[in-house]
């Protein structure tokens, strides 16, 4: 793991808003973003309903995702009121860069070969593992092989869904539309467990209204590797990852994945992260 040394992230973006100049040739795109730093704006999609990762409350946005997408807009040459939050659904993003709708996505947007075929990844700036939210008071459940004859929870149609249909056949997979049904049957004993990648399951665990009722077991079973998602063609995947290298080194990165899964009882795995990036164009 890195050496790092912790800076508050409101103070760096400060300082980056101050003292960083504009990065590639500002070509402009339609919706008032520019590919570049010398645009009045930059529009970046995330998620709006995953707390500790991409979350909207009224004009507040909060979670991992937006700290990291602030951080690089700010490497970028874009001051945080030059960010526009866009909404990015799953289901949509694909579409969205391809229609210049954003002109970036931090959206636990995992790097995958179909994926990569009409999009362009930076990144990746975080590695996710399906991992499994218990109870704070359940010991009982230490990993998937733990899981036969147990009810499980998971979103109707995710990854992790199949996942699980496949690798733990014995398993009681219960589907919900989304994970907050799947904590609250958590809570009351419908089901023991609830599965999905573990800094989600960390962000949902460390919501004011969550807080020491659950906990991330730390065991994963798979690997997630979420990129900043380009318009195919763009040129800002090296300037996005020399800003990523950046954040880990100074410690930003490590201090926002902390304060965005506090009182989760939840680490990362350090034998993942931090990431280092990957080649672009490859």
């Amino acid at each position: 793991m890195r050496n790092t040394k912790p800076l508050g992230l409101a103070a760096m973006a400060a300082a980056a808003a101050l003292t960083l100049t504009a990065c590639g040739g500002g070509e402009e795109q339609a919706g008032g973003g520019e590919t570049g730093g010398s645009g009045e704006s930059v529009r970046i999609g995330i998620k709006y309903d995953q707390p500790g990762l991409g979350f909207r409350d009224g004009d507040e946005y909060t979670g991992f995702d937006v700290d990291v997408a602030t951080y690089v807009a700010n490497e970028l040459g874009y001051s945080e009121d030059q960010i526009e939050w866009v909404e990015s659904p799953s289901a949509n993003r694909e579409n969205m860069l391809a229609n210049d709708q954003v002109d970036m996505i931090f959206a636990t947007y995992s790097i995958t070969d179909e994926r990569d075929q009409t999009v362009d990844f930076a990144g990746p700036y975080f590695v996710a593992g399906q991992d499994l939210l218990v109870r704070a008071e359940d010991n009982s459940i230490q990993g998937p092989a733990d899981l036969e004859g147990k009810n499980l929870c998971s979103v109707t149609g995710s990854t992790s869904a199949q996942r699980v249909k496949e690798d733990q056949p014995g398993a009681n997979l219960v589907e919900q539309p989304g994970y907050a049904d799947c904590l609250t049957a958590l809570e009351s004993g419908q089901v023991d467990a609830v599965t999905t990648d573990d800094i989600i399951l960390a962000g949902l665990a460390a919501t004011d209204a969550n807080q020491g009722k659950f906990k991330v077991v730390g065991n994963t079973f798979s690997e997630e590797r979420y990129g900043v998602g380009l318009p195919q063609g763009s040129d800002q995947c090296e300037a996005v990852n020399e800003a990523i290298t950046k954040m880990i080194d100074e410690g930003a990165w490590e201090e926002a994945v902390t304060a965005n899964t506090e009182g989760a009882d939840y680490s990362f795995n350090e034998e993942l992260n931090p990431p280092e990036m990957e080649p672009c164009g490859e």
